[in-house]
């Protein structure tokens, strides 16, 4: 996390957190959702605008956390901004070289597990936690399944976030 990041957050302790502005969706993008677009229904059927300014990315990738619920944020100074997932928490991308990084440019250590939903997406399971292969990368996701390197295992979408521990929705969660 940014220092200047944790400097706001020590100056102000008591800033309310945001739910709803911020999703990630299954290619690892970032949309702002104004309040009417809210209003238009949940993420990802009413996405919002996406996020275009690198520096804002960058901002938001050194920020990403979870917190003990499981629930995704970007923390914005003192400001907590929870993430409304389309799919995971993590967007694997695929190197040729056989390396992951996820959509925020960490280096996964070790695949753990994979797995493959009712709608043909891939997932692994990483020192990192869950996260989808991105859909460009499922070629090389192909070759290292045909060479034995991964072995996906069946899953149904709607066990993933109870089974490994996120939220998809924080704001459906404050909601409640």
């Amino acid at each position: 996390m940014d220092d200047i990041v944790k400097a706001a957050m020590a100056k102000w302790p008591h800033v309310p957190h945001c739910h709803g502005w911020l999703g990630l969706d299954a290619r690892g993008q970032w949309y702002m959702r104004d309040d009417r677009v809210q209003g238009a229904g949940p993420f990802p059927l009413a996405k919002g605008s996406l996020l275009r300014h690198d520096k804002l990315i960058e901002f938001i990738h050194r920020n990403y956390a979870a917190d003990a619920q499981g629930q995704w944020y970007f923390q914005n100074g003192p400001q907590r901004v929870y993430v409304e997932l389309e799919s995971a928490p993590w967007i694997w991308r695929l190197q040729p070289d056989g390396r992951v990084l996820s959509h925020t440019g960490r280096p996964v250590a070790a695949v753990q597990d994979t797995l493959l939903d009712e709608a043909g997406r891939l997932y692994l399971h990483t020192d990192l936690g869950l996260g989808l292969v991105h859909s460009a990368d499922m070629a090389l996701a192909a070759d290292r399944v045909e060479a034995g390197c991964w072995m996906p295992q069946d899953a149904r979408f709607e066990d993933l976030p109870s089974r490994f521990g996120f939220v998809l929705s924080p704001q459906a969660r404050n909601a409640a």
